[in-house]
């Protein structure tokens, strides 16, 4: 019997001949994942691999035509009422816990010879979300929540706005790690393990002072599944397609970039991103900024440069009334103009829209972004010009 043989049969008496992936997922979870922080999300994972026939299958006979097989079923598998297939990303992860789990079973259990999954191709990562929230979006969120008396969703979900803050870390946050005096709220723990101190901008400063500081205990008094619950009834009853909550923090960071006094490392500092390549999606955004240094310092660029960023065309919803057409802003919701002619309607529009602009310039008050996502199933909008 020569030395290849010899590793076979010993291979094969160490092995557990009746461990299947179904067994190992149960074991991996009571020794390995307990220890994550991520432990319950990885449950949740295992539960679904289980519920698949490979997890019937023994360890040591799986090969990487069924991690194959077993991959391109969840990518075709269904999800949710609205149609859509298992996510390349969660196939990913579910793939990463079967590696490791074959990586543990090989090494520490000799159940296994070798990790079949290391050799199978894994999906490949779709494009980041670049969902923004439109300001009458904020609008509607916000006046919801004011008029169900939901303060504390409220206050979380523009804190968020402030922030950039996950929502994990958000309702986690406690008020002995809240330094008023320096306006830095101080994160022991955050998703990606390492600890991170966020300045506090005086909008969540008056987040803060308006719940009441404490000496001690969270700052938001609200679970994860109760905000969860809060958050999908918002969604629902203001009629806005596709916002998840994590989108906000994508909004915070795209706010970041956009006031133009912060570099990329000092909003990675913010937001807690290790790698400045997540980053990457924003540097769109700084090419806006470049639009001033593309004029030149002269005076006269700089006063048309003002001008042409104030009085910008604003959507709004035009709809006919007895015969008289009416024209309502979104992001002036107290601008209203009827006429029965439309385009004396859409004059007066104008006229109204430019005396306000005018009126913000006056004040020295930034006017809101004009809002480009509109609800499918509204009224029809129109562009108004001011000029």
């Amino acid at each position: 019997m020569d030395s290849r043989e010899k590793e076979a049969e010993a291979l094969m008496m160490i092995k557990e001949p009746g461990l299947t992936l179904g067994k190992a997922l149960t074991r991996y979870n009571e020794r390995i994942s307990v220890h994550k922080k991520g432990h319950v999300q990885e449950r949740y994972r295992a539960n679904s691999i289980r519920r698949h026939s490979l997890a019937r299958k023994k360890l040591h006979e799986i090969t990487t035509v069924d991690i194959a097989s077993y991959r391109d079923d969840r990518l075709a598998t269904p999800f949710g009422p609205d149609g859509k297939t298992i996510s390349p990303s969660t196939v990913r992860l579910e793939l990463s816990l079967l590696s490791d789990l074959f990586t543990v079973g090989e090494i520490e259990w000799g159940a296994c010879g070798g990790n079949p999954v290391s050799k199978v191709r894994k999906p490949k990562i779709p494009p980041g979300r670049q969902r923004r929230l439109e300001r009458f979006e904020e609008k509607r969120i916000i006046r919801y929540c004011t008029e169900t008396g939901n303060d504390l969703v409220c206050a979380i979900i523009c804190f968020a706005l402030e922030t950039s803050m996950r929502r994990g870390e958000i309702l986690g946050l406690r008020w002995e790690n809240v330094d008023m005096s320096a306006r830095v709220a101080h994160l022991p723990e955050t998703k990606n393990g390492s600890k991170r101190d966020v300045p506090l901008s005086l909008a969540a400063m008056r987040i803060l002072n308006r719940i009441g500081p404490q000496m001690s205990g969270v700052v938001f008094d609200c679970n994860v599944n109760r905000f969860k619950s809060a958050w999908h009834l918002i969604i629902t009853k203001t009629r806005i397609q596709d916002l998840h909550f994590h989108d906000l923090r994508h909004e915070a960071i795209s706010r970041l970039f956009e006031l133009g006094t912060l570099d990329m490392m000092e909003i990675a500092a913010i937001s807690g991103h290790k790698s400045l390549q997540m980053l990457k999606r924003y540097t769109h955004l700084r090419a806006r900024l470049l639009v001033s240094k593309l004029d030149g310092g002269k005076s006269f660029h700089r006063g048309v440069r003002a001008i042409m960023q104030i009085f910008l065309p604003y959507p709004a919803s035009v709809s006919n009334l007895d015969d008289r057409f009416k024209l309502s802003f979104l992001d002036f919701i107290d601008i209203e103009v009827e006429h029965e002619d439309k385009d004396r309607a859409v004059e007066l529009a104008s006229n109204a829209l430019l005396r306000r602009l005018a009126g913000l310039m006056k004040d020295c008050r930034i006017p809101p972004r004009p809002s480009l996502a509109f609800d499918e199933e509204g009224p029809a909008y129109m562009l108004i010009s001011p000029m």
